[in-house]
């Protein structure tokens, strides 16, 4: 073969891998997951790389398989939809089409926040409507403002809306960790004040924040900025432009290439350490 035609067949063979979609499905009725599964199995490009029955394993299977794409059931036991979605750090959320026999009103949002949605049962019409959407939005797909939507309907279902850090910080903050090593935060009607060793890491999208703690996540709305202000960035360092991490909580550290790394928490969960941030490296061994 011509070494030209050989290199724009290596070129195209590229091409292809990387317009494919890596998809899981999350569902815990097994017969909705093979109905999806045989319904993608018409559209070439998508590649089913999991099926998982709850938010839990959705969780896991986000950080180790790197989707790009998630079909999410919104109702299950245990961890639901929405809950696993408050687990996925920013840098890993996937675009995700929910997938739910919610009423009109929640759809709405769906319309307004998700990549798109499918009612139960999944029409194929309406599925290839769903993938075409996934497609553009993959082709223009700005990763913090993908979770910045997601982020702002989990803030819209909870029936109230994050607030923003001017509101959600108290004036005294600052004296108030110094005191009793605790973050007063404002959520909706109530003053939420956290124990900062509960805190496990925080991650940001467009304009929401959210604390990752030992107890429950907190969805915010502010900068990443405007929250360094008030932790101790010795204890807190940023890893990363949309994550901070509790020092303390990191046990192991893992080189990547180009300089990057992962970092394990106590939790289980891996946040990557970016290229710009590692100086930050003395701080987390």
């Amino acid at each position: 073969m011509d070494r030209s035609v050989r290199e724009h067949a290596i070129e195209r063979a590229e091409r292809q891998a990387q317009a494919r979609l890596r998809t899981i499905i999350v569902d815990d009725e097994p017969l909705a997951r093979r109905g999806l599964v045989l319904r993608l199995a018409e559209h070439a490009d998508v590649d089913v790389v999991g099926q998982y029955g709850d938010g839990a394993a959705a969780i896991a299977a986000v950080h180790t398989q790197r989707p790009d794409l998630m079909f999410l059931d919104v109702q299950m036991p245990g961890v639901d939809g929405f809950e696993a979605l408050r687990h996925i750090p920013a840098a890993e959320m996937p675009l995700v089409v929910f997938v739910t026999a919610y009423d009109h009103y929640a759809i709405r949002a769906f319309e307004a926040s998700a990549t798109d949605y499918l009612l139960k049962p999944v029409d194929e019409g309406r599925l290839a409507q769903a993938l075409a959407r996934v497609r553009y939005a993959r082709s223009q797909r700005d990763a913090s403002g993908h979770c910045a939507h997601l982020l702002g309907l989990l803030g819209e279902l909870s029936g109230r809306e994050p607030l923003g850090l001017d509101e959600a910080l108290r004036p005294d903050a600052i004296e108030q960790l110094r005191s009793d090593n605790k973050l007063a935060v404002r959520d909706g009607n109530r003053t939420v004040r956290i124990d900062l060793g509960s805190i496990r890491w925080i991650d940001a999208a467009g304009d929401y924040m959210c604390i990752h703690t030992d107890g429950e996540t907190l969805i915010l709305r502010g900068t990443m900025r405007e929250l360094e202000k008030q932790l101790d960035p010795q204890r807190f360092p940023r890893i990363h432009r949309s994550t901070i991490v509790n020092a303390k909580r990191v046990v192991e550290l893992r080189p990547h290439t180009n300089g990057e790394g992962y970092i394990r928490l106590d939790c289980g969960q891996e946040l990557k350490l970016s290229r710009t941030h590692r100086e930050k490296v003395a701080l987390l061994i």
